[in-house]
């Protein structure tokens, strides 16, 4: 496999969430796909740090019930909002974004954590996308667009300064992203987003949404300077969601054994440690536009995840079609 598929962990810091993240009284933060795996974790992690505000976003709120009573036996302080969102939606992506927007007058961090892997053949979202892009990447776009002002507002504050560097404004959107990037080595067929992709695998598709996912990341800090946008590869986590793929056909028992042969496996609370490291750590060391896997280490990802001018086409493409749809 091409590039760092495989993610060996590289543990620059010594990364402890416990010490490393610093006190977030004065931020307001959301988590998307918060309920679940690694975005529980994370959830986690953050709400033993006083943030000012902290958003747990779900498709329901049974799934934020029942994920809040794991976080409050593990912080029993927690303070931790719902916000409905499924990101497969255009309405409620608004919905989302309008509530936020209405609630609060800044928002420093932004990790476009949730995702879908490995779903039935050929689903589309709402609006006719590929589910694996759909939701992965143009869901996560939009809702990036919507709470855009809010976020360069509070770029535009001394309130979203950092800790380490108290005059500098500290604005992130962490997009998570996936070694399995590294597969979609043409790209993200832009022409065939709108469409089922029938014929294609469903884990090519996954990959290709994760590529989609770091051209996003680097192309949003190109455009917007004021804001660090980074992309974040967890790592091959121990999630139930991992493991009843690699159950399927799509996931043959010979492919997982060769997989966590080679691969460092984590479990959830350590595969959310890159995206915490790239939303918390000190500024100065996450550099916008780039790509970090386990833990907090920078590398350069595909080849074709550079490509600066896929990432802008990439960019264009999913503009056009929110303004189709009225965004």
């Amino acid at each position: 496999m091409p590039g760092n598929f495989l993610n060996p962990v590289h543990d620059d810091y010594k990364y402890d969430p416990d010490k490393h993240i610093p006190d977030l009284s004065s931020k307001v933060i959301i988590v998307t796909g918060g309920n679940n795996g690694i975005g529980k974790a994370a959830v986690t992690e953050l709400a033993k740090h006083n943030p000012k505000r902290l958003y747990m976003t779900a498709r329901s709120k049974t799934k934020y019930d029942t994920a809040m009573e794991d976080i409050l036996a593990a912080v029993p302080t927690a303070k931790v909002d719902f916000l409905e969102l499924d990101l497969a939606s255009f309405a409620s992506i608004k919905r989302a974004a309008d509530e936020v927007i209405a609630d609060n007058d800044q928002l420093d961090i932004l990790i476009n954590n949730a995702g879908v892997m490995g779903l039935p053949p050929h689903p589309t979202t709402k609006e006719g996308y590929e589910i694996h892009i759909g939701t992965n990447h143009v869901g996560h776009a939009l809702l990036t667009k919507l709470l855009m002002p809010l976020l360069l507002s509070t770029a535009s504050s001394s309130s979203s300064s950092s800790s380490s560097s108290p005059n500098t404004p500290d604005v992130r959107v962490v997009t998570l992203s996936s070694g399995a990037h590294n597969m979609a080595s043409s790209g993200v067929p832009i022409s065939r987003i709108a469409t089922p992709m029938e014929g294609t695998w469903s884990f090519s598709r996954y990959g290709q949404s994760k590529m989609a996912n770091v051209l996003f990341a680097r192309e949003l800090a190109r455009r917007y300077p004021q804001i660090t946008s980074v992309s974040a590869d967890p790592g091959r986590v121990q999630t139930p969601l991992l493991d009843e793929k690699f159950k399927t056909r799509d996931f043959t028992t010979y492919f997982q054994k060769t997989y966590d042969l080679f691969a460092s496996v984590l479990d959830p609370r350590q595969g959310a440690f890159t995206e915490l490291w790239c939303a918390t750590f000190d500024k100065a060391k996450v550099k916008s536009g780039e790509h970090y896997v386990p833990f907090g280490h920078r590398v350069p990802g595909h080849k074709k995840s550079r490509d600066e001018k896929h990432a802008r086409e990439l960019w264009e493409w999913q503009e056009a079609e929110f303004k189709k749809h009225g965004y």
